[in-house]
């Protein structure tokens, strides 16, 4: 990860605060929790197209994400690149984005993950194994995020958007390592640590709705 890189995220971040504070009403929970220095991994839940730019915005340290590359269209582009943001083709194994990814661990960044692969119902329920791949190869520990908006598909402008000026609430959950402590990337151990996220992920979602009553 080069510094303008992280300097892109960080001008994402600040992009973010002011999209997402004048569009809707961020409630932010848990963010103390996010360590202030090393390799973290943001897995968030996913069921808004907002859920990216939202946890940008609030989150305490600049996040590149894991963007799949249809998203990067037109004047979207240069400016997703421009922001830190980091593409990858979900239909092939993308070995330029798993470098790129690589890259901000190492250099102590925050890499963030929709560990579902697409935008769904935004429960876990199907965890792919890039998470643990990336979480037991940099070394980075994981934190989950919940991003819950209104469920009131009437009152949506936009579908897969919540309404504008709703409430949202982004609660990050505490810091965990996937791994055993052993540093094994074999294939039984990363499904075995795709297993130990997935039930990580699914408590704190729990947890988050419980906290906020959604």
């Amino acid at each position: 990860m080069t510094q303008s890189s992280e300097r892109g995220a960080e001008i994402g971040r600040r992009i973010g605060v002011g999209l997402m504070y004048g569009l809707w009403k961020p409630r932010v929970l848990g963010a103390w929790k996010v360590p202030a220095t090393g390799p973290v991994i943001f897995a968030v839940n996913h069921a808004h197209n907002i859920d990216g730019p939202m946890v940008m915005g609030v989150a305490p340290r600049p996040t590149h994400f894991l963007i799949k590359k249809e998203a990067f269209i037109g004047p979207l582009d240069p400016f997703l690149t421009g922001i830190g943001q980091l593409k990858v083709d979900r239909d092939t194994t993308d070995r330029g984005a798993i470098t790129r990814a690589l890259d901000v661990l190492k250099a102590g960044g925050v890499l963030g993950i929709f560990p579902e692969g697409t935008r769904g119902e935004g429960d876990f329920a199907s965890l792919r194994a890039g998470l643990a791949y990336f979480a037991v190869r940099g070394g980075a520990q994981v934190v989950p995020v919940a991003v819950l908006g209104s469920t009131d598909r009437r009152s949506r402008l936009v579908k897969a958007v919540p309404p504008l000026r709703s409430r949202v609430d982004v609660v990050f959950g505490d810091p965990f390592e996937a791994g055993d402590g052993s540093g094994r990337r074999t294939r039984k151990a990363l499904d075995e640590a795709t297993e130990r996220i997935q039930k990580q992920l699914t408590a704190h979602l729990e947890n988050a709705r419980r906290l906020t009553g959604r």
